[in-house]
């Protein structure tokens, strides 16, 4: 059994957007008790990880260490769509695009501290789509 849908989720700025519940109840909604969900993020300046989801301060030092390895204000030749085009796109190639969990008891079965974030790495409000595909029994 399989199942594909896109989620669509609103960012107002640069932050780690916690997707696990939007994710972990359409797994639920799929009946698949067992198996491998793939997501994918759509876009080039927004990406996908899984991080710590206890503390903010993890979320903070990420976006700034981030910010240390792509910074704004350099001379990048793409820069059509302002200064923080081309880092946007540095940034979600160095986290990436698409994450594989293994599924079990109809949820994503993450660690403890895992949390399923959407990396917004652009100034301005975006609705980002995530494609989501479960297969499994």
């Amino acid at each position: 059994m399989q199942a594909q849908t896109i989620l669509s989720f609103e960012t107002r700025g640069p932050a780690l957007y916690d997707i696990t519940g939007e994710v972990a109840r359409w797994v639920r909604e799929t009946g698949v008790a067992n198996g491998l969900l793939t997501l994918f993020c759509q876009h080039t300046s927004a990406s996908l990880l899984i991080t710590e989801n206890a503390s903010p301060a993890v979320h903070r030092d990420m976006l700034r260490w981030l910010g240390r390895l792509a910074p704004e204000g350099r001379d990048y030749e793409h820069a059509a769509e302002g200064p923080d085009d081309m880092p946007a796109h540095l940034k979600s190639a160095l986290t990436g695009n698409s994450l594989t969990i293994p599924v079990g008891d109809g949820r994503p079965l993450l660690g403890t501290w895992q949390g399923i974030y959407l990396a917004e790495h652009r100034h301005a409000p975006h609705r980002r789509k995530v494609v989501a595909h479960v297969i499994g029994d």
